[in-house]
């Protein structure tokens, strides 16, 4: 009996090392296309007269991205506030225990995988009637009886839909990681945006700020002009309304640049009232060299890829445990124990007992519903299989975007430093013929108008040449890999070696 017994749970063991269903295999992608129809650019023009934001900037191709990419912007302020956001960010830290859990998770699925052992002790005191025969083996009526028992029960996972289970829960895992990773990357690439959102607002109010300090200076000159009757009243009056709809531009930007402000001290983890360092927008420096991934390398580099990865593993391990649930389910158990009348009888020979079962379980009909989740498990692989897809397409779409960018934006900045010099040469002149009477107030009041605007978009055009950079980094991965934005030692899911 014991040598059949032992027999069958080797079977078993044997019979589980197999795992029904398909084992997961990335989609093939990416070995052809590429982001662009003609060559990559070798390089991103430059403007003189620019500052720093005019810089020329190279594009290789396959190089690496560094774990801490924003360095190359050179601001050591802004690398300080990135750091104390990876620390103190409450939605990073909520979702990187919410990770931890998961993980625990995957290690409750797995445990069925195991025997399963408990243990009870169950002393009682008993009266037995006299109508009826004494129950213990000493005859009495009134007696003890402690009970200690091991309850052993184990399933044999005889077509891997256990598993399949434990590996749905890991690829689970693994999505929330890359999900972890991707929310830090926005969090990075927000916060780098936010900054120099601010320093461009900053600028903008102060050459707005300059801008009506000259029409006011210009309105107290018209004003004189007005008392010597040079100039009409309706000319007076239409300074006046300039110097006005100057000052009304101020507002709206003072506001932008507070919610900015706003929105870096929730990033970094702290309340709207503290001080933090405003970064002038000439303090940051172009990367001069700008990695570009190859398209291939999107694969394994983007998290929100490796996220609809994760979805689909798991969306082709649930098709096994579909599978495996119709099939039939070997139950073993085992219940040693003893039964004894006093304390001092425990573990003497004669007082033990045992039982040693097996069970065979199988699905005959439950309405169609095993086939119906088979079906299901196979329309949601496919689903998601599709959505990889559609992920990876979205994420190739996003790259060809930001290079695009890089380069038009960089022609719009010489395009606007163009602009402005012309208007500020403009201005001077009519300055000039001001001073001698030459122009009416009117047209300086349009050159001015003209200078300002042109001041406004070259800033703007500036900080666009930064954000384009922080925003390649970002569509290229980030980086991630050569940080552990997870703040935990990741487990190993290698469920290809396994099955």
């Amino acid at each position: 009996m014991k040598r059949r017994v032992l027999l069958t749970c080797a079977a078993s063991l044997a019979l589980s090392g197999c795992a029904i269903g398909p084992n997961f295999h990335r989609p093939d992608m990416l070995r052809t296309g590429g982001y662009q129809s003609k060559a990559l650019p070798a390089s991103i023009h430059g403007t003189t007269g620019t500052g720093s934001a005019g810089a020329a900037q190279t594009l290789t191709a396959g190089a690496d991205l560094s774990g801490a990419w924003w360095q190359a912007l050179g601001v050591p302020q802004l690398d300080a506030l990135v750091t104390r956001a990876l620390q103190n960010n409450p939605s990073l830290r909520s979702a990187q225990a919410t990770l931890k859990a998961a993980y625990e998770q995957t290690k409750v699925a797995g445990a069925p995988l195991l025997p399963s052992i408990s243990a009870s002790f169950n002393p009682t005191r008993n009266k037995t009637s006299k109508a009826l025969s004494p129950v213990p083996g000493n005859n009495d009526y009134l007696y003890n009886l402690h009970t200690l028992q091991l309850n052993i029960s184990y399933q044999p996972d005889l077509w891997g839909g256990l598993r399949r289970q434990v590996e749905s829960q890991a690829a689970q895992a693994e999505m929330q990681r890359f999900q972890l990773i991707a929310t830090t990357n926005t969090l990075i690439n927000t916060l780098i945006v936010s900054l120099i959102t601010q320093s461009s607002l900053n600028a903008q109010i102060n050459a707005t700020s300059d801008i009506i300090a000259n029409q006011q200076k210009l309105l107290g000159v018209m004003e004189k002009q007005f008392r010597l009757g040079d100039i009409s009243e309706a000319q007076l009056l239409a300074q006046k309304a300039a110097v006005t709809q100057a000052q009304a531009t101020l507002p709206p930007l003072h506001l932008q640049a507070e919610q900015a402000h706003d929105q870096i001290a929730a990033l970094v983890g702290t309340t709207p009232d503290e001080v933090l360092p405003e970064i002038p927008l000439e303090a940051y420096r172009l990367p001069a060299t700008l990695p570009v991934s190859l398209p291939s390398a999107l694969l394994t580099q983007r998290p929100d890829i490796r996220a609809a990865e994760s979805q689909m593993h798991s969306a082709s391990a649930q098709v096994g445990v579909a599978i495996a649930n119709r099939l039939p389910n070997v139950q073993l158990s085992a219940t040693p124990g003893q039964a004894i009348n006093a304390m001092s009888q425990f573990f003497t020979p004669g007082y033990g007992n045992w039982s040693i079962g097996a069970m065979v379980a199988q699905p005959i009909f439950q309405g169609f519903e095993l086939m119906h989740l088979e079906r299901q498990a196979r329309a949601n692989l496919l689903a998601a299989t599709e959505q990889y897809k559609n992920t990876v397409l979205t994420s190739m779409q996003n790259v060809a975007d930001t290079l695009h960018a890089l380069q038009d934006d960089s022609d719009a900045l010489t395009i606007s430093a163009a602009n402005e010099d012309a208007a500020v040469h403009s201005l001077r002149i009519s300055q000039s013929q001001m001073s001698y009477g030459d122009i009416s107030p009117v047209l300086l009041q349009t050159a001015v108008q003209i200078e300002l605007e042109a001041r406004l978009n070259l800033i703007q055009a500036k900080a666009t040449r930064f954000t384009d950079s922080v925003a390649l980094f970002q569509a290229l991965g980030g980086g991630w890999w050569h940080r552990n934005d997870t703040a935990m030692k990741v487990p190993s899911t290698d469920w290809h070696a396994a099955l």
